[in-house]
C-alpha cells in the first residue's frame, strides 16, 4: 500500500468526523440562503403558480333512454355546469344542420371561459324515450329545441325552438355562454321533472 493512502486511511480513523463534516458541507449544501430581514440582500423562496384551469365543456352521446338523462344531470350537478339538451328526432332535417352547429361550438370552448357546459341530444322519438314521456314534462312542443339544465331544474325561460336561431352561429355563442354563467344558481326554473331529488342532493345556492 503506498504512503499516501496510508496516510489517508490514519486519517479517516484518526478524524473520522473530519471527512463526514466535508461531504455534509460539499454534498448537501443548502440551495437557498434566506438573509435575516433587514439586511442589504435578501434571498426569497419563490413558488411557481399556474394558471387556473378553466372548465373544460363535455359531449355526451345521444339520450335514448331515462337512465341516460338522469346520469347526465347527475353528472352536470355534480360538476355545477349546466347540460345543454337538443331534442332531435330521426325524422328531422333541420336537426341534421343545428345538432353538428351546436357540437362545433360546444368542442370549440364556447362557454368555458364562463364556467363550462356539458351538451347531448336527446332523441326524442326513441322508445324509451317516449314512454318516459320526457318531451309532455318538460314542454317539447316542436322539434328541434334547444333546452338547459342547470342543477337538474329545466331553464324554460331560454328555450329556442325558432329554427332561424337555431341555425345563427352568433346567436348560438352567445346563448351558450350565457347559460355557462348559470353554474348551479339556476334561474328561470321550470319545471324539473324528479331533479328534485338531485337539489335536495347537491343543496340550492341563493
Amino acid at each position: 500500500m503506498s504512503g499516501a493512502r496510508v496516510s489517508d486511511l490514519i486519517f479517516d480513523i484518526v478524524y473520522p468526523s473530519s471527512r463526514i463534516a466535508f461531504a455534509e458541507r460539499h454534498l448537501l449544501k443548502p440551495k437557498f440562503i434566506i438573509k435575516p430581514v433587514g439586511s442589504q440582500s435578501v434571498s426569497r423562496l419563490c413558488f411557481s403558480t399556474s394558471r387556473q384551469v378553466r372548465a373544460s365543456n363535455q359531449v355526451y352521446a345521444s339520450v335514448r333512454n331515462l337512465d341516460q338523462f338522469h346520469t347526465y344531470q347527475l353528472l352536470s350537478s355534480s360538476s355545477r355546469t349546466p347540460l345543454l339538451t337538443l331534442w332531435t328526432t330521426s325524422w328531422c332535417s333541420t336537426c341534421r344542420i343545428v345538432e353538428p352547429l351546436i357540437q362545433e361550438l360546444v368542442k370549440s370552448g364556447v362557454g368555458e371561459a364562463e364556467g363550462g357546459v356539458g351538451y347531448c341530444t336527446v332523441e326524442f322519438d326513441a322508445p324509451d324515450v317516449m314512454s318516459a314521456g320526457l318531451g309532455l314534462t318538460y314542454m317539447i312542443n316542436s322539434i328541434p329545441t334547444l333546452l338547459s339544465f342547470d342543477a337538474g331544474e329545466a331553464q324554460v325561460q331560454t328555450k329556442v325552438s325558432d329554427g332561424r336561431k337555431l341555425a345563427d352561429r352568433q346567436f348560438l355563442e352567445e346563448w351558450i355562454r350565457n347559460e355557462a354563467k348559470r353554474q348551479g344558481n339556476r334561474g328561470g326554473g321550470g319545471p324539473s321533472g324528479g331533479s328534485n331529488l338531485l337539489g335536495s342532493i347537491f343543496g340550492r345556492r341563493s
